[in-house]
């Protein structure tokens, strides 16, 4: 049962999370948790991020056990972007983009995270008009989050809520590894 009852869903926001410093995954982890918590149904598609254990698929784990309504994908097979691999990586990402479009169809749907998309659209792995068309001519009630450093000008003048995330200082620069739970 949601705790949060409204009579009224309102309006679904177009959210970009885009920037050289780290955090955006994470902050769009947050709202899927919060949406989550209010009985939401919620999808998630992770464009490149390949098979490499994380902690976000453990929180999809933790969902499902839990009840929640989740859907998690992922459409890539790491950060692979050579020349030598570029209609794969094409491939990877159109069947991704299919998933969304699936998505984006569903009337139950209140919650998208399309994680990693701004790369995929800054290598012209697909179209900018294409995407943007398709999240602008969403359901009135879907939140979508975008995330990924790039993000293309037009997205950024399309969204409804924009977080830039800076990178001010970096522990890897002082010699410190990846850490389980904090980057991945």
């Amino acid at each position: 049962m949601n705790p949060h009852p409204q009579t009224h869903p309102s309006p679904g926001l177009l959210m970009v999370h885009t920037g050289d410093g780290k955090g955006k995954t994470t902050a769009a982890l947050g709202m899927l948790v919060r949406s989550l918590a209010h009985g939401h149904r919620c999808a998630v598609v992770q464009f490149i991020k390949g098979p490499r254990p994380t902690g976000e698929l453990e929180l999809e784990r933790w969902a499902r056990l839990a009840g929640a309504r989740l859907r998690w994908d992922r459409c890539g097979e790491g950060f692979t972007w050579t020349a030598k691999e570029r209609g794969r990586d094409e491939r990877r990402a159109r069947e991704g983009w299919d998933l969304v479009l699936a998505h984006l169809a569903d009337p139950e749907l209140r919650f998208l995270l399309l994680d990693e998309l701004n790369i995929v659209l800054r290598h012209g792995f697909l179209d900018t008009a294409e995407v943007l068309g398709a999240l602008q001519a969403r359901r009135r009630e879907l939140h979508v989050v975008v995330t990924g450093r790039g993000a293309p000008e037009a997205l950024l003048a399309a969204a409804d809520l924009v977080t830039e995330m800076r990178d001010v200082k970096h522990p890897f620069r002082a010699g410190i590894q990846a850490q389980a739970g904090i980057e991945f």
